[in-house]
């Protein structure tokens, strides 16, 4: 009987993780570049001896892959990245991966995004561009020219966040396993003029979060329902009947 009352709190824990990153999508639905958060939960099974008895685990996170829709600005100073790929930015407690490609040239001509961070290269270096040279014109490649001469690249990073991450707000995310530059780019490209939308779709993440949202207080009852059954029959038993 108490076998049940473990197996709704697993569950709740586990619904409880996943209303946290719905409102968390929803709440990033309009935030440029961002990735939806999803979890994958696995079964548990553990020996109680009379019967097998089917746990959820607590989740892991991982981000979806379906890219945002591309959105015209008409800035030579946005950029979006068509394909699986992200921008690297330094960051005052690291590096960072990024979609967001809303970046700007600062009075010294370094390449920054839209926190003032600066854009790095494929070597892992600040862009420094001319401050008078006026907006660069970029290739798919994320080669960079003003007044016809190249003067570097932003670079585009690829990384393996199923090795593990951690997301820095809303701005990008951090990967376990350091990211490796594309040299070579079949899949993924530069795209001058757009920015990325967040690839969070508002109706399907509420409706989502309507439907755990019930599953959560149809555990909760349950609970509460065996909470009395097992109530009852101490009753039961200390009556001596």
């Amino acid at each position: 009987m108490q076998s049940s009352i473990y197996v709704a709190l697993s569950s709740q824990i586990a619904l409880e993780r996943r209303m946290n990153t719905l409102a968390d999508n929803v709440a990033n639905a309009n935030t440029t570049g961002f990735r939806a958060t999803e979890v994958k939960f696995n079964e548990v099974m553990a020996d109680t001896g009379a019967a097998d008895v089917s746990f959820v685990n607590q989740g892991q996170d991982f981000l979806s892959t379906e890219n945002g829709g591309l959105r015209a600005t008409g800035s030579q100073l946005d950029f979006a990245i068509r394909g699986d790929a992200w921008f690297m930015i330094e960051t005052p407690t690291g590096q960072m991966l990024t979609r967001d490609g809303r970046f700007t040239i600062t009075e010294a001509g370094a390449l920054v995004n839209i926190n003032g961070y600066p854009v790095l290269d494929p070597g892992g270096a600040p862009l420094q561009l001319d401050p008078a040279g006026g907006p660069p014109e970029a290739g798919r490649d994320g080669g960079l020219s003003q007044n016809g001469v190249r003067l570097g690249a932003i670079g585009l990073y690829q990384a393996d966040l199923s090795q593990g991450y951690y997301r820095k707000g809303s701005l990008g995310v951090v990967p376990v396993v350091p990211p490796e530059p594309l040299l070579d780019t079949p899949g993924a490209g530069l795209v001058q003029g757009y920015v990325e939308d967040s690839n969070v779709n508002p109706v399907a993440e509420m409706s989502q979060l309507i439907m755990v949202s019930r599953a959560f207080e149809n555990a909760s009852a349950m609970m509460r329902s065996t909470d009395d059954i097992f109530k009852e029959a101490i009753r039961t038993l200390g009556s001596g009947r």
